[in-house]
């Protein structure tokens, strides 16, 4: 009897002993942002819009087809800046840093396109 008791207790010790170890956390989810936009392109983009601001701005004082550019423009650099916010945010996932620097590049080119069209309207 006294021997059934014993082994009666060491099955129930190895069966619950399992049970008692303390759980590991799981290991942090590995890092696959993307590296983020090179400070010399955001500088060179945000300037081409400056400047693109900057032309179809002034050219609006003299040529009133350019007053809508020169409104919609002043939108441009501001773009940019949120999706640069968004893209160094650290909630900012894989997808989101993509997209904003997606975001970045196009705006940056139509900030390019738009200047190179400031002929057609008569600005300088």
């Amino acid at each position: 009897m006294r021997s059934t008791w014993m082994l009666a207790l060491l099955l129930a010790v190895a069966v619950s002993a399992p049970g008692c170890k303390k759980q590991e956390a799981a290991p942090p989810p590995a890092d696959n942002r993307p590296p983020p936009m090179p400070e010399a392109e955001l500088r060179r983009g945000a300037d081409a819009c400056k400047a693109y601001v900057d032309k179809v701005c002034a050219c609006a004082n003299t040529v009133a087809a350019a007053t809508e550019r020169c409104a919609l423009a002043k939108a441009l650099p501001e773009a940019i800046e949120v999706a640069r916010q968004v893209s160094m945010s650290k909630d900012s996932v894989r997808l989101d840093v993509l997209q904003a620097a997606d975001s970045i590049r196009k705006t940056v080119a139509q900030c390019i396109e738009q200047t190179a069209q400031l002929p057609t309207l008569g600005c300088p």
